[in-house]
């Protein structure tokens, strides 16, 4: 019963991350607004809600540091919206907590910069509303999600979605997509560097 259990595991998560064979020609267009952003002298800004919060963190810092250790360069900038916790609970008592990602995207944010949101539901006010704010800054958005997107592949201007509806796996899944982006990115900075 164990091992039925561990392979139907191992079995999703290999479907979840074969679903982006159906977008890839959308993950080579990440590859190129993002390199693209990158060398006129804008950065990453990246947010999700917990898990994706920490995947948001993760990629932050590949880009920051480095994602292939042979590879020494500078540090390309990126960060992640929610690792301030006094700003996020500041905004989440003075104003909302719908409110924690577009006010940092408000302050922090220019029309150089790529955001991307992660949320395996596509359906979270805050990404919603850092989204929204993306639109009106004229910030280019791109969206790692999963299901089918919810209402936030409306407001996005890429939508990386992985066609699942297991948590897990779609995070998973964020996390191989994440990579492979990042260090395509890396590879076309190094080149124009």
């Amino acid at each position: 019963m164990e091992k039925k259990k561990l392979r139907n595991t191992i079995e999703e998560s290999i479907k979840a991350k074969k679903s982006l064979f159906l977008i890839e020609d959308k993950i080579f267009s990440a590859v190129d607004v993002i390199s693209k952003k990158l060398s006129q002298g804008g950065k990453i800004l990246l947010c999700g809600n917990g898990g994706s919060a920490a995947d948001a963190q993760h990629l932050a810092a590949e880009f920051l540091v480095r994602l292939d250790p042979k590879r020494n360069r500078n540090p390309i900038p990126a960060m992640s919206l929610a690792t301030d916790i006094s700003t996020i609970l500041a905004c989440g008592n003075d104003f909302s907590f719908n409110k924690v990602f577009s006010r940092n995207l408000e302050a922090l944010g220019n029309k150089n910069d790529i955001l991307i949101a992660i949320s395996t539901s596509g359906k979270s006010k805050n990404i919603l509303d850092v989204l929204k704010t993306a639109k009106r800054k004229n910030i280019y958005s791109i969206g790692f999600y999963g299901n089918n997107g919810g209402t936030a592949k409306k407001i996005t201007n890429l939508n990386l979605i992985v066609k699942s509806k297991n948590t897990a796996r779609i995070q998973e899944t964020h996390i191989l997509l994440g990579h492979y982006i990042f260090y395509e990115v890396e590879k076309r900075i190094l080149k124009i560097l």
